[in-house]
């Protein structure tokens, strides 16, 4: 079986700088995110009570082979699935399992595919069945603040600036941001830099360039 651990192969290292890519580069960018997409917009036919997250895993990796594609997690880093699903309170990085959905559960499910030689980083948070107004409300906030950060990105601008649009709107809905996990980096490399903080820090100053490609994933 295909795993990750042939496109580790990649001759590009993480070598601290931030790297700038080329237009040609953005088109496989845009390739394997689009990809992504569609895997997603698949699950919307799949999540329902009674469903297990191993069954969400074998979706996603069947997805990518069928693709011609590579689930970036399968062995990334001893990590054995093509995909993390996270449900309910889990932050992120949750492990599929065998423990069937529940209605009124909520599951993000965070993909990344590698195809020619590129990588597709995005998550859904999908609700399973019908859910209560307290978790609709809490991913209506986080939508609205990876939105909002999303409008501040352009050349020359701070990265401080995506910290503190998510701040905002966490705050006007009277959430806090979980500051242990951040955005990052992201094209042949599947974590790379530059480290997006989801939180303001002035310290964050660092200017964003045209060529930049990374993640923006607030949690609350």
């Amino acid at each position: 079986m295909t795993t990750y651990l042939e496109a580790e192969a990649n001759p590009t290292r993480n070598t601290g700088a931030i790297r700038l890519y080329d237009e040609a580069a953005f088109a496989g960018m845009r390739k394997a995110c689009q990809l992504t997409a569609r895997c997603l917009d698949g699950l919307a036919g799949i999540v329902e009570p009674g469903v297990t997250t191993d069954a969400i895993d074998r979706y996603v990796m069947e997805f990518g082979l069928a693709n011609d594609a590579v689930p970036a997690t399968l062995n990334y880093r001893g990590y054995t699935k093509s995909v993390c699903t996270s449900i309910n309170e889990v932050i992120c990085h949750g492990i599929p399992d065998d423990r069937p959905l529940r209605n009124g559960d909520i599951v993000n499910v965070d993909v990344t595919v590698y195809i020619d030689g590129m990588h597709g980083d995005c998550s859904e948070t999908v609700y399973v069945g019908h859910v209560d107004p307290a978790a609709e409300r809490l991913v209506k906030a986080t939508h609205e603040a990876m939105m909002a950060a999303i409008d501040e990105v352009r050349p020359g601008q701070p990265f401080y600036v995506i910290g503190r649009a998510i701040d905002e709107v966490a705050k006007k809905y009277g959430y806090s941001v979980v500051r242990d996990f951040t955005g990052h980096g992201i094209g042949s490399l599947f974590h790379m830099d530059p480290q997006v903080l989801h939180y303001f820090t002035p310290r964050m100053s660092e200017r964003m360039q045209t060529g930049m490609t990374f993640t923006i994933e607030p949690m609350k």
